[in-house]
């Protein structure tokens, strides 16, 4: 049986990576381990396309649709410009859920300067739940395109923001009455506005500006598993340190409350980085600039054996998770 949650990645290898279609010529970047997007060449510029589905959240499902994927393309460096939405509806929907997705996408998408283009809307038995599975298209000049495997030994790791927003977000909303009860109305408020800090296209761009070797957003499984998933595609291990990595108080009271691991709950909004050390000093800058909280984990090592954290000044292994935190709670 599969657990729920991203499919493990020796399952990818042995029943997705192996039937991928015809060969495409034009294809710079295309499925791999820890790979959230595809770039393909157009010329002068380079088509970025991501896709992602919306199956954890019921409030904000559009909103995070958007921002999700947009959020892919914008770690390769391209500006998000073209979506197009798959809206799966329970049975006996009425037509207000509809609207209310379709509101939120329009804002979303609107707020990032994206046309929507496309999509498909379907009312489907056996759900219990909407489900919108999102596909952003973006564009970068050949030149700043940055790819998925080109962290290096000896990169510095650069994390935007904080770890375990998206999940914090999600879980505040969908267990607010008895988090109210536990920590109070406005406790439970904000963290569910960590909702606004889920793009990273602000993070991502800025970064590229000044020059970077890789970029990644931890979703689900958190920072853990994007931790394994950037050095998976570039081949290599890593080594991070627990107090380096940046959680807001929310989160950890979240996690206590309900056992879990912050560092494998799902983590939209924030952003890794693999930079090289001689320009890490320009990117905190420019994102400091930009009021964007950034913080320096860990760094990228030779040996892919090496995937360790330190704390208390102790290393010990940081196990890849076999899914995310967020199941066990909604």
């Amino acid at each position: 049986m599969l657990p729920a949650g991203k499919i493990p990645p020796e399952k990818l290898r042995e029943i997705v990576f192996n039937r991928l279609g015809a060969r495409g010529e034009r294809v710079i970047i295309g499925a791999d381990l820890g790979v959230d997007a595809a770039a393909i060449d157009f010329g002068e510029t380079v088509l970025v396309a991501s896709t992602d589905p919306i199956t954890g959240a019921g409030e904000g499902i559009g909103f995070y649709a958007v921002h999700v994927n947009a959020n892919d393309v914008a770690t390769f460096g391209a500006r998000p410009k073209w979506f197009l939405a798959s809206i799966l509806l329970p049975e006996n929907s009425d037509e207000a859920i509809l609207s209310g997705i379709m509101e939120e996408l329009h804002r979303s998408a609107a707020k990032l300067g994206v046309a929507i283009v496309g999509g498909h809307t379907e009312v489907t038995p056996g759900l219990d739940r909407p489900i919108v599975v999102g596909t952003m298209l973006g564009e970068v000049q050949r030149e700043k395109l940055v790819t998925s495997n080109g962290s290096k030994p000896g990169d510095a790791i650069i994390l935007t923001k904080w770890a375990g927003l998206e999940g914090t977000s999600i879980i505040a909303s969908e267990r607010a009455e008895e988090l109210e009860g536990a920590f109070g109305r406005g406790f439970v408020e904000r963290a569910r506005k960590f909702i606004e800090m889920i793009s990273v296209v602000e993070d991502a761009l800025t970064a590229n500006e000044v020059g970077v070797h890789a970029m990644h957003d931890p979703t689900e499984g958190g920072i853990a598993n994007g931790l394994h998933e950037m050095a998976d595609a570039a081949g290599l291990g890593f080594r991070v340190y627990a107090e380096r990595i940046p959680i807001r108080e929310e989160t950890l009271e979240i996690c206590r409350f309900y056992g879990l691991n912050p560092l494998a709950l799902i983590s939209s909004g924030a952003l890794m980085i693999a930079a090289p050390r001689d320009g890490v000093d320009d990117i905190l800058n420019a994102l400091g600039e930009k009021g964007i909280n950034a913080s320096v984990i860990g760094e990228f090592v030779e040996d892919p054996g090496v995937r360790v954290i330190v704390e208390n000044g102790e290393e010990r292994p940081l196990e890849r998770p076999e899914s995310d935190e967020l199941w066990k709670v909604v």
